[in-house]
């Protein structure tokens, strides 16, 4: 009488490999996490620390205090109008200088002659303090939002050239030269063989031109704005409430980060999911 004995079939060793690999990912993704956190918990014990121990409190507020101030900031319903103020100007001013950045980047990059044409003045305004031109557009414009925007195109745009040059330079030739070989539109070459490929310096271009946004609007409003995050600091800068100033520096703080990592950042890594090399 024979016996037959029923083995399962043994797993192919590629098919665990991508379960080790999440997994991996997973514990990376925990990692960060936890060092992430510990490095807030010992920012706010150095921060209550020194509030409690080496300066007074009225100079450094301890983070009860600044909670505090950012609940009475909500309650008061002056954080919308102000924090959309903010937000409008860099919409709009970072949007034309993104789009002013790419046409200035990609003709620098294909042609010489707007190299030589642009380059100078283009790096001019990359090395030149954001505090010359805030001064300059307050003067030159006045209270109002015209000098915020006018400063984030002046200032963001070479941050978005420059990145695009560098991608344009570094584009694959052999596809641009068999795309003239098979006679390809230059529109349609930009469309499918340029542009996907600076996707990459786009991405890069965004996350320091809009920090440079930032940086510049709430500057100007510091200096003549009349409403908006940067007013609401000086306000409290006038009236010596460190603990309101510093309730505005924290939502600005926190907008700005939940913004490159929870648009910014999860937009990349969605864009990027077929290359996990790119992709955080």
């Amino acid at each position: 009488m024979s016996t037959h004995l029923a083995t399962a079939p043994a797993r192919p060793q590629s098919a665990a490999r991508p379960t080790d690999a999440e997994a991996r990912k997973r514990a990376q993704r925990r990692a960060r996490w936890f060092w992430r956190i510990a490095g807030y918990v010992t920012f706010l014990a150095i921060w209550q620390f020194t509030s409690s121990f080496l300066v007074q409190d009225f100079i450094v507020p301890p983070p009860a205090a600044i909670a505090e101030s950012i609940g009475e900031i909500v309650s008061s319903g002056e954080l919308l109008p102000n924090f959309f103020a903010t937000v409008k100007d860099i919409a709009i001013g970072f949007t034309i200088a993104f789009l002013l950045g790419t046409v200035a980047g990609i003709a620098m990059g294909r042609s010489r002659w707007w190299e030589a044409f642009l380059g100078d003045w283009v790096m001019l305004t990359l090395t030149t303090p954001g505090l010359v031109f805030a001064l300059v557009c307050a003067m030159v414009f006045g209270l109002g939002a015209l000098g915020p925007i006018a400063a984030v195109v002046i200032t963001a745009y070479s941050y978005v050239a420059v990145n695009v040059v560098e991608g344009v330079k570094a584009a694959p030739k052999d596809l641009a030269d068999m795309g003239r070989a098979f006679g390809v539109p230059t529109r349609r070459a930009l469309r499918h063989i340029l542009l996907p490929f600076l996707a990459p310096f786009f991405f890069t271009a965004a996350r320091y031109g809009f920090s440079v946004s930032w940086k510049i609007v709430t500057l100007m409003e510091v200096i003549v704005g009349t409403e908006g995050i940067g007013f609401m600091m000086r306000r409290s800068f006038q009236e010596f409430d460190m603990a309101g100033f510093l309730a505005w520096v924290l939502i600005f703080f926190a907008f700005a980060l939940a913004l490159e990592r929870g648009v910014l950042q999860r937009q990349m890594n969605r864009f990027y999911k077929w290359r996990p090399e790119v992709a955080s």
